[in-house]
């Protein structure tokens, strides 16, 4: 089996200061067959004012820079994790029209503009009423991103979780879930299973199923690398899980064309 990693950051992501090559070297290192760079490019920042570019420049420079030491080593594809695109469908068009793009997350970092847009990380979770007020307006806004064409994979659907500290669990959105799940799966588009480091790979078990049984077949695995110690973190588990959902693939991609990689 090969494993690819689609989700990892780097010193172009605000919250990394690692250089590509690093992460290149330690995909290499981990055994991974596949790198996918998917720097944030959030069209809200973190206190919920528009951000509306992206400068392709210092990606497609790192990009090329590193992508001829790895020949017969590791193949590298040029990704994005685009926050939000529904907010600003011009800017997120714009964005996704690079024509060396091969993969882009669709993700949400941040209560809705009519929330103050701030980012999830930042909420006060303690209480259960406070988890479930962020998961409703958190679900909302997954219901407009899901009807774009600014994604080939939902990002990290369970991601509000990491930071409740109350016992909330997501049984009150689960038809809200189905129903995403559907449309993503008729549009032809895929989720992924994010282990944040092979902390939450059992957490997607059920989520799973609910694409499964929605028809979905599209599933990249990500780790959601930062550095370069997490890179591949979690992907052989969430490979195991893959297959132990029935799935008999999981998802690759270039130039925004999904591919199979068989689980074995």
């Amino acid at each position: 089996m090969q494993y690819p990693d689609y989700h990892t950051h780097t010193r172009l992501s605000p919250d990394s200061s690692a250089p590509l090559a690093d992460m290149a070297a330690a995909a290499a290192a981990a055994g991974l067959c596949e790198l996918c760079v998917t720097d944030h490019c959030d069209l809200l920042d973190e206190s919920g004012g528009s951000f509306s570019g992206w400068d392709w420049a210092p990606a497609l420079d790192q990009f090329q820079a590193v992508l001829p030491r790895l020949e017969g080593e590791l193949r590298l594809r040029l990704g994005l994790e685009l926050g939000v695109p529904h907010v600003n469908p011009a800017a997120a068009a714009a964005i996704c029209a690079c024509p060396s793009l091969d993969f882009v997350i669709g993700s949400i970092h941040n209560r809705s503009p009519e929330q103050g847009g701030v980012d999830f990380y930042f909420g006060e979770y303690g209480r259960t009423e406070a988890c479930y007020a962020a998961l409703d307006d958190y679900f909302t806004s997954m219901e407009a991103l899901v009807q774009t064409s600014f994604y080939d994979v939902l990002g990290h659907i369970i991601y509000p979780l990491r930071y409740m500290s109350a016992p909330v669990t997501l049984e009150r959105y689960w038809d809200r879930i189905r129903a995403i799940l559907e449309i993503a799966a008729a549009r032809g588009k895929g989720i992924e299973l994010n282990t944040y480091r092979g902390r939450t790979v059992e957490d997607w078990r059920p989520l799973l199923a609910l694409y499964r049984d929605c028809g979905g077949e599209l599933v990249t695995l990500g780790s959601d690398a930062h550095t370069p110690d997490g890179v591949g973190k979690g992907v052989r588990e969430g490979a195991e899980l893959l297959r132990a959902c029935g799935f008999r693939y999981v998802t690759i991609y270039e130039r925004r064309v999904p591919a199979m990689l068989p689980l074995g």
